[in-house]
């Protein structure tokens, strides 16, 4: 359903490296990029997350309320990705656990130029 999603970004080249570190972890790499667009997917025809600079050249901002969950295998995943983000440079924003009544396992965290995302995974 979700082809892709984009992180608004001021600093391409930080969060390149970032989101290169971080989602290598998951095996994703660059599928698409140019000067003012990078996206990564694990394989052809997989939803991609991308980081772009404002087509309208002003100056990226966080979105409040809004939030990109990235799904894990398992909870040990989830801590070890949550682990990766925070190493790299982005602050806590949930750490590590079970929510909504154990039914779900994330971690929350923002990046480097602030937005919110999450590593989700369902509990057996």
């Amino acid at each position: 359903m979700i082809a892709y999603v984009t992180l608004g970004t001021n600093d391409m080249e930080r969060a390149g490296k970032f989101y290169d570190a971080l989602l290598g972890e998951i095996g994703a790499g660059r599928g698409m990029e140019n000067p003012r667009l990078i996206m990564w997917a694990t394989g052809a025809g997989q939803p991609m997350l991308g980081v772009i600079k404002p087509l309208d050249e002003k100056a990226a901002t966080v979105g409040n309320g809004t939030m990109v969950s990235l799904g894990a295998p398992n909870p040990a995943a989830v801590d070890k990705l949550y682990a990766k983000a925070i190493a790299l440079g982005a602050t806590d924003e949930g750490k590590p656990g079970p929510r909504a009544d154990g039914a779900f396992y994330m971690a929350y965290f923002r990046d480097l130029d602030g937005n919110k995302l999450n590593f989700f995974c369902m509990n057996a």
